[in-house]
């Protein structure tokens, strides 16, 4: 439930945040009709504590671009040039193979090298050799995808990202958790019996703003993931909500209704000087900055249902930017800045959209019934939202044109409020 729904509500009919269970499943739901055939043969490895070349293989089988062979498929799997025979791999229609092998350097560290080749013309394009340790190998994995994807594509992979999420577990512990972009190695940032929201990156990636309920009203806290230390800096009378970080991390627009009804904020976070940028009776939340600093979105209820507007980050007029359908929601803009993704509802049916700044028209990527809280890929090209299908509440993607889309179901309760790490 996006933070507009939440408010509403909350303030009809308190907190009942119902919890829903699933299995962990990653599954491409939609993928791109040409996409291009690609065989990762397993590495040559002296009993690496994980299969390197399996996890690479599921990072770009997931981004919907490949058609990836199956293991089975292959002939021979050589992990050198020099094995390769180029005219068979021809015969078995690969377009591009990825050999590679993963080498003990003494205990704990490893050597990974891999090399990928354009099958037809039968020519090395990429290669490249990196140490390791046995922990980090599933990270380097991830480098190692997010290197193939731009070299085939032209657009920076997001496979060694990270993202930052709220669960809710089988005894109603709710957690903020942060995962791999894959949701492998999930870390708990903060956990309480009372609700959690709302988790935004600092644009550098080291800390997490969210907001706690943990003493019976609402609070936002910042928290440094390396240390674990965190710091209050919003409990104000009412509404403290829906924080979200300047480009520079100097400063949180967030949600207060310390004066009356719910209106944007800016807070200083050197100062904690507070600047007031709308006025309305109505309920204005979920802020999110454009990315050069000067503006800041938000939604408002202003004319009578949920729409988008924009403020200057310093006050001001406020200008709506939404007009079509009755409402939108919950923006937030590309690293670009061409493009604003939102949650558009049509009676009981939210659905993602992205608008496009130059022109103002409306995309819709996702058929609904449930879909909310859109994040953008650090690389624009892909937005993370959450989805719930009955009682099942999972991550899903879809790419910029939708011609992608891909789901991530966790086993660790419902999952909601995505966001992807900078």
């Amino acid at each position: 439930m996006n933070f507009f729904r939440w408010l509403l509500l909350t303030a009809l009919l308190g907190f009942n945040i119902e919890a829903s269970f699933a299995e962990l499943n990653i599954e491409i739901t939609k993928g791109v009709e040409s996409a291009t055939p690609l065989a990762i043969v397993p590495f040559g490895s002296d009993s690496a504590p994980v299969n390197v070349s399996g996890v690479v293989n599921a990072d770009l089988e997931r981004s919907g671009y490949f058609k990836m062979m199956d293991e089975q498929s292959m002939v021979n799997q050589p992990s050198t040039a020099s094995a390769i025979n180029f005219k068979e791999w021809q015969g078995l229609g690969q377009n591009y193979m990825v050999i590679g092998q993963v080498v003990s350097a003494g205990p704990g560290q490893y050597n990974v090298q891999f090399q990928l080749f354009d099958v037809y013309k039968s020519s090395q394009i990429l290669g490249y050799k990196m140490a390791s340790s046995g922990a980090d190998l599933r990270k380097t994995a991830h480098y190692i995808s997010d290197l193939i994807f731009e070299k085939l594509t032209g657009k920076k992979g997001v496979f060694g990202g990270r993202i930052a999420y709220v669960t809710t577990n089988a005894q109603r512990v709710h957690q903020v958790q942060v995962a791999d972009a894959d949701g492998y190695n999930p870390q708990t940032v903060a956990a309480s019996i009372e609700p959690l929201m709302s988790p935004a990156w600092s644009p550098d990636g080291k800390k997490i703003a969210y907001v706690s309920f943990e003493r019976k009203t609402a609070a936002i806290y910042i928290q440094t993931l390396t240390t674990g230390e965190r710091v209050k800096v919003a409990e104000f009378p009412g509404i403290n909500g829906a924080p979200a970080w300047s480009p520079d991390g100097s400063r949180l627009a967030l949600t207060l209704s310390k004066d009356g009804s719910p209106d944007i904020y800016v807070l200083d976070l050197s100062s904690r000087a507070l600047t007031k940028l709308s006025r309305s009776m109505a309920i204005d939340t979920e802020p999110n900055w454009s990315p050069d600093g000067s503006s800041v979105v938000f939604t408002s209820n202003r004319g009578g249902n949920p729409q988008i507007y924009i403020v200057s980050s310093q006050g001001g007029q406020e200008k709506r930017l939404t007009f079509s359908g009755n409402y939108n929601a919950s923006a937030s803009f590309s690293s670009d800045g061409r493009s604003l993704v939102m949650v558009q509802g049509n009676g009981n049916n939210y659905r993602i959209a992205v608008m496009d700044m130059g022109n103002h028209s409306v995309n819709v990527l996702t058929s609904g019934p449930s879909d909310e809280s859109p994040s953008f890929a650090p690389n624009g090209s892909m937005i993370l939202y959450a989805a719930k299908k009955g009682r099942v509440g999972f991550l899903s993607a879809v790419s910029l044109d939708g011609k992608m889309q891909q789901k991530l179901v966790f086993n660790s309760g419902e999952v909601r409020e995505p966001s992807w790490a900078p």
